[in-house]
């Protein structure tokens, strides 16, 4: 018997990469997105498959589904700083008010979710590597609060449906993720070094270059977030879904200049952005016991596979 799954973000960078996925394992796919970052032509290939529905939609609204439904992912949420910090209140509200909205569905649907979080709970922090136990650094009131403090009381929303209503809600927490199917101009640091080589323009680094993130391949989160989806009803998490292998921002940009041998592109310093964080790391020790899982595509590797994807666009472009 098949399986319908929700995905709200359906239409983004993660969403479209699980719709694929999940198609090929013989799922029903119901795709809600409203376009706000999310692109139609992402999904275009999608359309003509039988067991794929596309629902224009905003989260923030109540959505009405008719039909069965077994799981939900909620994906929804503007994720890269020039589009969350675009319109703050939007992105705060679609993590509160949009989260609220799928908790109702999965307890009417009586079926389980499964919640987007994000590493940036843990703010600029105190603790390294990052476990799931950190309470996090976070400011408040800062550039990047609305969608820190958003994905924060997302999963506090979680946790209040699960020992209300006995939702069966998983939470992950995704660390940097790049590969296909990225926003050329999301503004996150994979998509902006690969696409300044490939354009010949300077490789921006802001700070110094020596703080750190942790980079993982979108094939090893979306088999890792399967996994959690599948896990007992009695899990819930949090967990860490991220690559612990820790590089320097000046690295990256000089392993991309590295696979781009044309490039022309030097690396040029500008002022690091308010709030910021300076290292990032997952511990995933966690994942590693609940559900057998750990990376396996190396970095230089997962960037060769984006840089093509790259090429692909600007040739179409």
């Amino acid at each position: 018997m098949s399986i319908t799954t929700l995905i709200t973000g359906g239409a983004g960078f993660i969403g479209t990469n699980l719709c694929k996925k999940l198609l090929k394992e013989g799922h029903k796919v119901i795709c809600v997105d409203n376009l706000y970052t999310g692109q139609m032509r992402n999904i275009e290939p999608l359309i003509s498959n039988k067991n794929f529905q596309f629902i224009n939609h905003n989260i923030i609204e109540p959505l009405i589904i008719e039909e069965k439904i077994d799981e939900i992912y909620n994906l929804a949420c503007p994720a890269s700083p020039p589009h969350y910090q675009k319109d703050p209140l939007f992105t705060i509200n679609t993590c509160y008010i949009g989260m609220i909205n799928m908790l109702e569905l999965a307890k009417k649907k009586n079926c389980k979710i499964l919640q987007a979080s994000t590493s940036e709970i843990y703010g600029d922090p105190l603790e390294h590597p990052q476990k799931e136990t950190y309470w996090g650094h976070v400011n408040c009131f800062g550039i990047r609060s609305c969608y820190d403090e958003g994905k924060r009381s997302a999963e506090t929303l979680c946790y209040n449906y699960i020992n209300l209503f006995n939702i069966d809600v998983k939470i992950i927490r995704i660390f940097n993720t790049y590969g296909p199917w990225m926003d050329k101009n999301d503004g996150r640091v994979v998509t902006n070094f690969i696409n300044q080589a490939i354009y010949n323009e300077d490789i921006t680094i802001y700070g110094d270059g020596s703080q750190t993130r942790s980079f993982q391949y979108i094939d090893d989160l979306i088999e890792a977030m399967i996994k959690v989806m599948k896990t007992d009803s009695s899990f819930h998490g949090p967990i860490n879904l991220g690559n612990p292998h820790e590089f320097t921002i000046k690295e990256l940009a000089e392993i991309i200049l590295d696979l781009i041998k044309d490039s022309k592109s030097k690396i040029i310093y500008e002022d690091l952005p308010k709030d910021d964080p300076c290292k990032r790391k997952p511990d995933i020790n966690l994942a590693n016991k609940i559900i057998n899982w750990e990376p396996q595509i190396q970095l230089s590797e997962g960037l060769k596979k984006t840089i093509d994807y790259f090429k692909e666009i600007k040739e179409l472009t």
